[in-house]
């Protein structure tokens, strides 16, 4: 006999073919009833589905209701946390899955005081293979899941040991069939012998069977299910029928009894589409939102939360409420369905309001900041501030931006200034102006905006004024020239005969990027090929253009493809045809040994996939992926003709990285670095980095990838098939990514991560300005004011954290404490295999953390592919 340990729960998709108002609506009722059911029945608990966001849409329609989820979290009968939302694990940035649960249990314990202590993510399409070292940061040693896992291939049972890249480690519990095994619905009630017969048993044999397991976990509630009424009488009753011994029991209590028992230990990914499908292509689908989710990472990370302590420093007040505000709205875009586009066209648009509401709060943020400090300093048009929002030294080149009234301007000799853009407004007759005398009517004059590299140097955290001035001369800009190639120090580009050839010092990388193209036959949840279609090559045909100064290089290739309209043309000779505009720049900058490329793609077609090829030239077994928090290598696995025997999907070898995936063997190597790409193929020689996958299908049946019913619902009963011409992502696409090199020392992990870092580093300035109040939004409303006398005093050039970090260690985030005033966080990962000493930082006055701010006793060393998290008075 087996025993089963029944816990009842609700998993709440807070949208997917409905919408977060629709769920909030269903909420209403059903949290109440939650709530009613756990207060009559002391021995029933419940689960709320591991995620604090929909506790925060019920109480703000429910303010009444906020004691008595108190009062059932702390006696042990209501569930909640630890995430803010259920996030997709492999698509966010390792600092939003972390940040996410800090979130999710700092709320928790604020107003509710605890949370689920557990990582508990049931129905997210598959896990990246660092996130039990994530799970550690907050001091969560369990994981529960259901996608992902086979039993066979990986630990040989459904409890298993479960360990990062490095030396973390989860206890894992699968669901592998379902987190509704053990549902419990009136149907059910009203059946039961049939229902423990022909499920509940059935289900408890197989987890039995799969590890010799004489205890298992039975989850019981499906998506939107209401709690179990009067759970101990059906389950007594189920106990009449059971060949095995079923109690109620809680995620909590399993866990504890799992850690007792000798598990198996496996270290990798979870993603194998064996009992359930993971979509192993829909990193693709929806690539807009995955653009989008990467650049509002990146501008919270590297300018926002570093502009909040450089605001601290120099006297000015932001709220950190704004911050964690931030935060929920991108959390709010990350859960499995939401970030992997299988979504309907009307929760579509949901998602680009709640990132164009993020983009304007950080926006917005960063403005206020900036300005206050350029107040503060008294800078007038003449003057440009440029920030380092990184806690160490910067020597190289930025990209600064400001309005001028002419291009006849000069900056010191020193800064080597070179005009790579610009943009003129002509004069406006008759502009309003209030003066002392009144209205009084004017001719405004035209103006310029410029974007101008400089090279500078600048010490960690801080801020340099730069002044130009006025001069008989325009200010150096890109000259056009007749030449099909561009070098600097580092890198030679050559475009010939339709290809691009990559050279450094040491290589040659012929034919180093191209695009591919091919029907998409299947859906918002993955990329399926068309029968009886292939992927082909497009053109690097058109119009080139080089454009150049002594520092900065640039070519510009401008053509169009030819391409098949709809999937029914595809198959047609004489089919409809479009053209599709394409505008490709790659450019060097003096010093820069990453070539930096911008794509451009007005799509005028349907249903197809273009996809990248980076061409090494190299015939490596792996492909070399960063991930979040550190490096694995991917390898093809063999995939069988009657793979459909042992998977509910085809097993493709298409995996996800976080920001860079190359191919190295072991003297030289290739690599990609991306800006919200997120989805490769290792083919041969080459890397296949997918662009954008469009479809006009929310879910479709019988894709050659994935036979059988259409994900999403729409062919099952009541449903309906459901159009996302959205998801067609018609019009324009723009994709960043570089290319480079590595060769002999310097290929490592540690000098892949840094340079990554200097390439993603942002470029941040500011100016005040009258000719135009909206380049930044906030600019008209922010007035000057008087500031109190008190403030510390600021200068022109100010750095407030200058760390000599070693190789290999990556800013994961610098952020204002959440629990401690006047405190920062300074969290800390090593990109690298080798444990790395960060004593130093002790000697510097910094105290050893975990992620919740919660002293760490253990040594300041921080280990392979983990994170350490630090906090100091500010």
């Amino acid at each position: 006999m087996v025993k089963a340990y029944l816990v009842n729960h609700t998993h709440w998709d807070r949208e997917w073919y409905f919408t977060t108002q629709d769920a909030q609506v269903l909420s209403d009722q059903l949290f109440t009833q939650v709530l009613d059911e756990l207060e009559s029945h002391p021995e029933a608990n419940f689960t709320l589905d591991g995620q604090m966001s929909i506790i925060d849409e019920y109480v703000e329609i429910h303010p009444e209701a906020k004691e008595r989820i108190h009062d059932l979290v702390e006696r042990g009968q209501l569930f909640i946390g630890p995430w803010y939302t259920q996030t997709d694990a492999n698509i966010p940035a390792a600092e939003s899955l972390l940040r996410n649960l800090v979130i999710g249990i700092n709320d928790a314990r604020k107003y509710y005081g605890r949370a689920m202590m557990l990582g508990y993510l049931p129905d997210t399409f598959g896990f990246n293979a660092n996130l039990p070292m994530i799970l550690n940061q907050v001091g969560i040693h369990d994981f529960l899941s259901w996608r992902g896992t086979n039993f066979k291939r990986q630990a040989g049972s459904v409890y298993f040991k479960w360990r990062a890249l490095g030396n973390s480690v989860v206890f894992a519990a699968n669901f592998p069939l379902v987190y509704y095994t053990g549902q419990i619905d009136l149907a059910s009630k009203k059946n039961l012998k049939d229902f423990v017969k022909n499920r509940l048993d059935k289900g408890i044999e197989f987890e039995a069977k799969n590890g010799n397991n004489d205890e298992v976990l039975i989850p019981s509630g499906i998506d939107q299910m209401n709690i179990v009424h009067n759970i101990s009488d059906t389950v007594k009753k189920i106990n009449q029928y059971s060949k095995n011994d079923v109690q109620i029991s809680t995620y909590p209590e399993f866990m504890k009894r799992l850690r007792s028992k000798k598990l198996n230990t496996y270290q990798g990914e979870l993603r194998y589409p064996t009992y359930s499908r993971v979509h192993r292509t829909i990193a693709s689908v929806r690539s807009r939102n995955k653009r989008k989710n990467f650049k509002l990472e990146q501008d919270i990370l590297r300018r926002v939360e570093p502009l909040m302590l450089i605001a601290k420093k120099s006297g000015i007040q932001v709220s950190n409420g704004l911050l964690i505000k931030l935060w929920k709205q991108l959390f709010d875009s990350q859960p499995h369905d939401t970030l992997g586009g299988s979504v309907t066209d009307n929760v579509a648009v949901d998602i680009d309001h709640r990132f164009k509401q993020a983009f304007e709060i950080a926006d917005g943020l960063e403005n206020y900041i900036k300005k206050r400090i350029a107040q503060r300093l008294n800078l007038t048009d003449k003057d440009v501030i440029v920030f380092n929002t990184d806690p160490y030294d910067f020597d190289g080149y930025k990209l600064i931006t400001f309005m001028s009234a002419s291009k006849k301007i000069k900056f010191p000799d020193k800064y080597e200034a070179t005009l790579v853009k610009e943009k003129y407004t002509p004069t406006r007759p008759n502009i309003m102006q209030l003066t002392p005398n009144g209205f009084e009517f004017k001719d405004e004059p035209g103006y310029y905006k410029l974007y101008v590299l400089i090279k500078l140097r600048m010490n960690g955290l801080g801020y340099k004024v730069i002044h130009f001035e006025d001069a008989d001369q325009e200010l150096t800009s890109l000259q056009e020239l007749d030449n099909n190639s561009i070098a600097n120090d580092q890198l030679t580009v050559v475009y010939q005969d339709g290809k691009f050839t990559l050279r450094d010092k040491n290589q040659e990388y012929y034919d180093v990027i191209s695009v591919y193209d091919q029907a998409n036959d299947g859906d918002t949840y993955d990329f399926s090929p068309l029968r009886k279609d292939h992927e082909i090559r497009l053109n690097w045909n058109g119009k080139l253009t080089k454009k150049e100064t002594s520092t900065y290089k640039e070519l510009i290739l401008e053509g169009k493809w030819l391409l098949p309209y709809s999937l029914d043309d595809r198959l047609k000779e004489d089919g409809q045809k479009k053209e599709v505009p394409f505008k490709l720049t790659v450019s060097l900058t003096n010093g820069e040994k990453v070539l930096s490329c911008r794509l451009h793609i007005n799509n005028t077609v349907l249903a197809h996939r273009l996809r990248l090829r980076m061409r090494s030239r190299m015939q490596t077994e792996y492909a070399h992926t960063q991930i979040q928090g550190g490096f694995r290598k991917t390898k093809n696995e063999p995939i069988d003709d009657n793979w459909n025997d042992e998977f509910v999907e085809k097993p493709v070898n298409i995996y996800i990285f976080d920001r860079a995936v190359g191919q190295n063997d072991g003297k030289n190597g290739l690599y990609f670095f991306g800006k919200g790409e997120k989805e490769y193929e290792l083919v041969d020689d080459s890397i296949y980095v997918t662009l954008m996958a469009t479809t006009g299908q929310l879910g479709k049946s019988n894709l050659l990838w994935r036979p059988g019913r259409a994900s999403g619902d729409t062919t099952s009963v009541g449903h309906v098939m459901t159009p996302t011409p959205m998801a067609e992502e018609l019009g324009n696409n723009d994709f960043e990514f570089g290319i480079t090199p590595f060769t002999g020392e310097e290929l490592s992990e540690k000098n892949i991560a840094t340079r990554l870092d200097k390439w993603l580093s942002p470029n941040v300035s500011y100016q005040i300005q009258k000719y135009n109040l909206f380049v930044n939004r906030l600019d008209n409303k922010i007035w000057d004011i008087e500031f109190p006398d008190n403030l510390p005093k600021i200068t022109d050039e100010e750095s407030y954290l200058d760390l000599n970090l070693l190789d290999g260690i990556e800013v994961s985030a610098l952020y204002p404490a959440y629990t401690i005033k006047d405190t920062m966080v300074l969290r800390l990962s090593n990109m690298t295999s080798e444990t790395i000493d960060l004593s130093f930082l002790k000697k510097k006055g910094y105290i050893k953390t975990n992620a919740l701010e919660e002293v760490d006793r253990s040594d300041y060393k921080v280990g392979p592919y983990d994170m350490n998290t630090f906090i100091r008075k500010m």
